[in-house]
């Protein structure tokens, strides 16, 4: 079993125990809620998760993808920056700690962690599920104002992770450059829609004009060859859904797929993808079509057919969002 799916799992069975006792209902009423407060505007001001029971619905709705996505963000940037592994970890935004959860999933081990988050409720219950995990027992969560007049303390790595839609445009544009200056590394995740994708190419250009350097998804620290308004760049991440899970959200399928857009960068050399699949391979009889954003900052569509013998195989075993070529 790799180290990821041992901590999903991990993770979905802490969950389930804490969630045992509130009722579908309740949880379903509670995420409904939830899902109205978060696509509407939300002043930084008034947490959106209020009690125990939001917390509990927000973590069987949300956690599980957040990880997820954030630990498919992070694997990237470890592609991108082999042998490196952070030594400290801060969590802008963290709630309940998915992203703490993926950090440890992606570099195994204990390290100091501070997760920040105006909700004392989500912080209350990270606390209880991160008891699951003996590497994250001296995890600090802190509550924390998440707006401009917020300062982050030295780190390794800083994640802010489905926090930015959250915020108005300066506090946004804060909160990045407040990352920049305390980090060696910042890891953003925002949803995979059209305005999650502006957000993150907003903090990619300021992280770049703060000296650091695009490690994933981009093979380069150019700017995005996606004309503004013609389409947007993003990402899939398959969940796992457990029978609680499936019982907040509806449905029947045992997975979903959880669509998102980030940039991961950092102060240090790192070495990109050649390039990076940006959509659904299209696998065809005797052929797969890749289409991929290039390191000379242009988007290509390249044909690979059987008679490339062994780079045809690994097409039709690539992903969405995989390097390309793989590595030798």
């Amino acid at each position: 079993m790799n180290l990821s799916a041992s901590a999903a799992e991990t993770l979905r069975a802490a969950l389930g125990d804490l969630l045992d006792g509130l009722p579908p209902k309740q949880a379903s009423q509670a995420v409904d809620r939830l899902i109205a407060s978060y696509r509407g505007a939300t002043p930084t001001d008034a947490p959106i998760l209020r009690d125990r029971a939001d917390v509990a619905a927000y973590a069987a709705y949300r956690m599980p993808a957040t990880f997820e996505a954030v630990r498919s963000a992070l694997e990237a940037f470890a592609d991108a920056a082999p042998g490196w592994t952070p030594d400290s970890h801060v969590d802008v935004g963290g709630g309940t700690g998915a992203a703490t959860w993926a950090v440890n999933a992606t570099w195994p081990g204990a390290r100091p962690v501070t997760v920040l988050d105006w909700a004392e409720p989500a912080l209350a219950l990270g606390r209880e599920v991160a008891a699951a995990h003996p590497a994250l027992g001296d995890v600090r969560w802190q509550r924390a104002r998440i707006n401009a007049s917020l300062t982050l303390e030295s780190a390794d790595l800083v994640t802010v992770s489905y926090v930015l839609n959250e915020l108005a445009a300066p506090d946004r544009a804060a909160l990045v450059d407040a990352a920049a200056s305390a980090a060696r590394a910042v890891v953003i995740v925002e949803p995979g829609t059209p305005d999650g994708y502006a957000r993150v190419i907003e903090a990619r250009d300021r992280l770049i004009a703060a000296g650091f350097r695009v490690a994933a998804p981009c093979p380069h620290s150019a700017a995005c060859p996606i004309a503004p308004g013609s389409d947007w760049c993003h990402f899939s991440a398959r969940v796992s859904r457990s029978s609680l899970h499936r019982q907040v959200k509806g449905g029947s399928l045992p997975y979903e797929d959880e669509k998102f857009s980030y940039v991961a960068a950092a102060r240090f050399p790192v070495s990109p993808a050649p390039s990076r699949v940006v959509r659904r391979p299209q696998i065809r009889k005797g052929q797969v079509l890749l289409d991929l954003c290039e390191t000379d900052e242009r988007l290509s569509r390249t044909t690979v057919t059987k008679r490339h013998g062994e780079l045809y195989r690994a097409a039709r075993d690539a992903d969405w969002g995989d390097a390309w070529p793989p590595e030798a």
